[in-house]
């Protein structure tokens, strides 16, 4: 029958991509499903990837191709559809997935969920306009880039002041704006920033807009309590108020914490036969070398799935 596969692999990020690709040389008849025109994922948007072994500098756009393009090579198999849901049935003593999507319906014995995440956004002027032009939402990814500068990080959770800590290193200055007027973050990471003499904490305080042209150059900002207005003058705004992992179509399917599928590093899930692999599960580091080696992860497991049911 049409349509119906081995493994069936839903998201063409850096973890999609890298499943698509092992999945090829194994041989298994597999299946990439993306929703959008263009793989790569959170990557296509980030101005330079610095990180990635190998590929220093790369602009993100041209990294997210060039996986893709490997992929093509091999001959990865590509349909552009966006998955609705997924049924789980009985046949022939074996369980199927059909992953139901916009304009077809798809069957695999096994199911790697590389769907992603999304950062959520300030939703302020300037946002939008500048993301990648002095607005990130990866401290590890692009802080390198800020070097003797003046930045800011919106938030204030763990991630927030692990990001302000690590931007402190090489930063000139680092203000933590902060809408509450105490920290939500671990007791060890306050303690860690107030020990540091180039981080400002600025309390009771929200971002109303992001000023530049073609660079970041300034944030307005509000005291939430005296309604006073200001404009500080920095080079670069990390935002922090946390991520969304892309995973609701698979409620009730498999388990979840706070919305990210439990796996480990094997990918499997609490479904037999089904993994997840990248940000959209459960684990401690979300890059772009982790979601990779969780595609391979899980094409190892989908294999051994494959042949032991």
């Amino acid at each position: 029958m049409d349509n119906v596969y081995d493994l069936i692999i839903i998201g063409s990020g850096p973890a999609g991509l890298a499943a698509g690709i092992y999945a090829e040389r194994a041989r298994l008849s597999s299946a990439v499903i993306e929703k959008e025109y263009v793989s790569g994922g959170q990557v296509v948007n980030t101005y330079e990837v610095d990180n990635y072994p190998g590929l220093p500098g790369i602009n993100g756009f041209d990294m997210g191709m060039k996986f893709r393009e490997h992929a093509d090579k091999l001959g990865v198999n590509f349909i552009t559809d966006k998955a609705e849901r997924v049924e789980r049935t009985e046949e022939n003593g074996r369980t199927v997935n059909r992953v139901v999507c916009e304009n077809a319906v798809y069957e695999a014995r096994t199911l790697i969920i590389a769907t992603g995440a999304v950062h959520r956004k300030l939703g302020v002027p300037g946002e939008e306009e500048l993301a990648g032009m002095g607005v990130s939402y990866c401290a590890t990814c692009d802080g390198a880039f800020f070097r003797n500068k003046d930045v800011a990080v919106v938030g204030g959770g763990d991630v927030a002041l692990e990001d302000a800590i690590f931007l402190a290193r090489a930063c000139r200055k680092v203000y933590l704006i902060h809408r509450r007027d105490e920290l939500r973050g671990a007791k060890s990471l306050q303690e860690k920033l107030m020990s540091l003499e180039n981080v400002e904490i600025l309390w009771d305080t929200v971002v109303t807009e992001i000023k530049g042209q073609g660079q970041v150059n300034a944030v307005a900002l509000q005291n939430k309590k005296t309604g006073q207005v200001r404009e500080l003058e920095l080079q670069g705004v990390f935002i922090a108020v946390g991520i969304t992992p892309s995973s609701g179509i698979f409620e009730g399917l498999v388990e979840m914490d706070h919305g990210y599928i439990r796996a480990g590093e094997t990918g499997e899930t609490s479904a037999p036969g089904i993994f997840a692999a990248g940000d959209v599960r459960t684990k401690a580091l979300r890059q772009i070398v982790t979601a990779v080696s969780d595609g391979a992860n899980a094409v190892a497991s989908a294999e051994k799935y494959l042949t032991e049911s």
